[in-house]
């Protein structure tokens, strides 16, 4: 009786730490501190580093469940096979056996969450010509586009003389206009994205034969610019670009629809999220 007493009480001892160890539940399924903890240690790995790091795991851990849940609406949820080939080409070095639990959990949650927005929401967007054009005149003004451009500069010329410039025939009548106010001008052809990025953004909405006007006592004009072979397939990577933006933007906010459709239970006001 006694040893059964012993027993009892064991038990009883033993069951308010395991119940405190399970810190939050999604869906009926338990998520301990310990699988906090390594998903902590997976994203320090990734140098995803926050502030906050405990509760952003949890949430993570949250999320990959929901997506679980949703890709399996769609068969969408990769094989062992796929998850462990793609593991391998991260590269995370040395994990423990909780964190690579973790890292396959996470990823093929990840993998899974790309095929369902690949299959249901990338078909529906579409992106206009207007967007692309957009987004090329940011990245022109921001990177440069592969455009090659010939370009006459005038240093140190005062304001009076500069205002004395007209638009030129052609670059030769250009160069010697500027000899001609007593100037040394310089003539250089570089791809606009190897420009500095203050003369790049005094000449990329330049027109051609115009002089810009003057900054620091210099001037500027563009005498010819061409497109390389690159900028053909320029407007191919900026759709493809702005439809995946605007498809990860579209699967945010369903995430956070089916995030609050789940059952979530939070046990542990440390997550409190």
């Amino acid at each position: 009786m006694k040893k059964l007493f012993v027993a009892i009480l064991s038990v009883i001892t033993v069951m308010p730490t395991y119940a405190a160890s399970v810190v939050a539940s999604v869906n009926g399924t338990p998520i301990t501190d310990a699988d906090v903890t390594a998903r902590v240690a997976l994203m320090n790995k990734q140098g995803k580093i926050s502030t906050d790091n405990r509760r952003v795991a949890l949430q993570n851990i949250i999320d990959d469940s929901v997506k679980i849940a949703y890709a399996q609406n769609f068969n969408a949820v990769p094989d062992d096979d796929t998850v462990n080939t793609e593991l391998q080409k991260m590269n995370l070095g040395e994990l423990s056996e909780t964190e690579r639990a973790m890292a396959i959990s996470a990823l093929r949650a990840e993998i899974a969450w790309q095929i369902v927005v690949a299959r249901t929401i990338l078909p529906t967007v579409d992106v206009t010509d207007a967007e692309i054009a957009t987004e090329r005149n940011n990245i022109a003004r921001e990177q440069g586009l592969p455009i090659e451009m010939t370009i006459i500069r005038l240093v140190d010329i005062p304001a009076d003389v500069a205002a004395k410039l007209t638009k030129p025939a052609n670059c030769d009548d250009a160069m010697q206009m500027a000899r001609d106010l007593g100037g040394v001008p310089q003539k250089f052809t570089a791809l606009q994205y190897e420009l500095a990025a203050d003369i790049r953004e005094r000449v990329v909405n330049l027109p051609r034969y115009t002089w810009s006007p003057v900054v620091d006592r210099s001037v500027l004009l563009v005498c010819d610019a061409k497109k390389t072979d690159e900028y053909g397939k320029l407007d191919d990577v900026i759709k493809q670009n702005t439809l995946f933006k605007q498809s990860m933007f579209i699967a945010d906010q369903q995430l956070k629809q089916l995030r609050r459709k789940a059952v979530v239970v939070i046990n542990d006001d440390r997550y409190q999220l």
